[in-house]
């Protein structure tokens, strides 16, 4: 006997939720340099496992509440999340094929993209820090994507998101 698929799609709401949370936690100075980008990690997974769930506009919204969240300027956020989330979209295809550690040389390159593209419009509002520094959330959460992609397709195959 097949079962339809569930349309359990508070499930993507809910991770994403749990994203801005843990992008939210208060951490010592020292930490917050290595603390994986969580929210755009979570969008890059719905984008790979629901690509025509998970699209532009929805990534723009959430830029724009991640731009809320971190106080940067408004539209920032959004941009950098809209063409890192354009890139996963052209690359899923791809990237379902590739080995977990594969995916994560992929995910960290599209969050240096995502970094990078954060940088420049802060450095436009004079904010400059050291710009390998920017880089290092990238890395650390290309170290993550692993138990992030089980964790999360867990959750997919437990619900039947479809």
């Amino acid at each position: 006997m097949v079962t339809a698929p569930s349309h359990n799609h508070w499930i993507v709401y809910l991770t994403l939720l749990l994203a801005f949370m843990l992008s939210a936690f208060p951490l010592p100075a020292v930490m917050q340099w290595g603390w994986p980008e969580w929210v755009p990690l979570v969008c890059i997974y719905w984008v790979m496992a629901l690509p025509h769930r998970f699209n532009l506009g929805l990534a723009f919204i959430i830029g724009l509440l991640l731009d809320l969240l971190q106080y940067n300027f408004l539209g920032m956020n959004a941009l950098a999340m809209v063409i890192t989330i354009f890139f996963a979209a052209l690359l899923y295809r791809r990237m379902r094929m590739y080995r977990l550690w594969q995916q994560s040389f992929v995910i960290g390159f599209l969050l240096c993209v995502n970094q990078f593209i954060s940088y420049w419009g802060q450095s436009l509002g004079g904010n400059t820090t050291d710009i390998w520094m920017v880089f290092i959330p990238a890395l650390t959460s290309a170290l993550v994507w692993p138990w992030i992609f089980v964790v999360l397709r867990g959750l997919r195959r437990a619900f039947r998101v479809a």
